[in-house]
């Protein structure tokens, strides 16, 4: 009966019938029915790697901050610096908790002087709205539009050739990190970026939800000479692993710190905001502990929460995410290891089973293309 009533309370996004229609394997993700994959795995990873692939990604979260005090207040609760944003500019950045961890991993958007978009987590939508709210001490004005927007990302090589017919908006000018508004498909006041999960290259495409069947048919039909095909989670975490992308909740979290991991290129201390002073000691004094990218040279999987161990057996860290990549045929993973292991060319062991496999530190990403 358990099993039951978490089906029932699971949400769906706008597309979860169509996905089922087209016989998705559907797991629960962050609260929602999601596809897990369709054809399988390997197929729809290197049709985004070759030619293109289709993410339904609405289950991410999506707030407009905007007035007067929309800058001050992001600037406040981010790590990076939003005041070199001009508008259509996104920049990647984190939510810093009070305690040295993050909150979450999020994009920004810069709509125009007053009027931003942050991009959330699927997981963390009400946890982030609290901590931006209880920073919001000002007024400013919040809107959360999660529920009434659908998002699908395009992503692979030929994205741009798949989507052209559907917009005026030149596709192949588009640089990364930026964003359009236009009409696309037909339908008006749609928001189209470049910032991209996979490597690959792409766009994501913000809509309203009650477009969504007309949205996904338009893209497929545009698509059907590139060979365009539908992916599901599956595939977006050997792509991001491939890239060395963290994943929230696998190698960041609430305990983690962005210097630790690796983030440092998003933490700009030309402003006070959420535990900078902190986090400025730990990149002036060092951390104990470093996210790093590390390739098996023993044959073995990483899989996330094994041990991560010296050649002695002694604990030195914790794999965070781990899978075989479809593009290098080789098994590689991300893990937190004490800093004197962090090395590029250290050698490590991921404890498999009892058994100590060899593995190699290596500089993310793993797959260049």
């Amino acid at each position: 009966m358990a099993q039951t009533s978490d089906l029932e309370q699971l949400k769906s996004t706008a597309l979860s019938n169509k996905h089922i229609e087209l016989g998705a394997k559907m797991v629960p993700f962050a609260g929602y029915n999601m596809p897990l994959q369709y054809e399988g795995l390997t197929v729809e990873h290197l049709a985004v790697r070759s030619g293109v692939g289709v993410f339904d990604v609405s289950h991410m979260g999506e707030f407009i901050i905007r007035g007067e005090g929309a800058l001050d207040l992001i600037q406040r609760v981010t790590s990076n610096d939003v005041a070199v944003l001009t508008d259509g500019k996104i920049q990647y950045s984190c939510l810093p908790n009070e305690t040295g961890g993050i909150v979450d991993d999020l994009l920004v958007y810069r709509i125009d002087e007053k009027t931003y978009m942050l991009v959330v987590n699927a997981s963390n939508i009400d946890k982030d709205w609290a901590h931006i709210s209880k920073y919001n001490t000002k007024g400013v004005e919040m809107i959360n539009i999660s529920d009434k927007t659908s998002l699908l990302a395009v992503q692979g090589p030929k994205a741009a050739e798949a989507l052209q017919s559907l917009t005026d908006i030149n596709l192949s000018e588009m640089t990364y990190y930026t964003f359009k508004k236009g009409t696309f498909a037909g339908i008006e006041n749609v928001l189209i970026s470049a910032t991209g999960y996979t490597g690959a290259g792409g766009f994501e495409i913000y809509f309203e939800n009650e477009y969504a069947y007309k949205m996904w048919d338009a893209v497929f039909a545009a698509g059907a000479a590139q060979g365009i095909k539908p992916v599901g989670l599956a595939a977006r975490d050997t792509l991001r692993l491939e890239m060395g992308f963290c994943l929230y909740g696998n190698d960041i979290d609430d305990t983690t710190s962005p210097i630790e991991a690796g983030l440092g290129w998003v933490t700009k201390f030309t402003n006070e905001f959420t535990n900078s002073a902190a986090l400025l000691k730990q990149k002036e004094e060092g951390v104990s502990k470093k996210l790093v990218g590390f390739e098996m040279i023993d044959r073995g999987i990483p899989r996330h929460d094994y041990p991560i161990v010296d050649a002695e057996g002694n604990e030195i860290g914790k794999v965070t995410s781990g899978t075989q990549s479809p593009s290098l045929q080789k098994a590689l993973g991300l893990g937190y290891v004490n800093t004197a292991f962090s090395k590029v060319g250290s050698e490590i062991y991921i404890l498999i089973r009892d058994k100590l496999i060899k593995a190699e530190v290596v500089r993310p990403p793993f797959y260049k293309a």
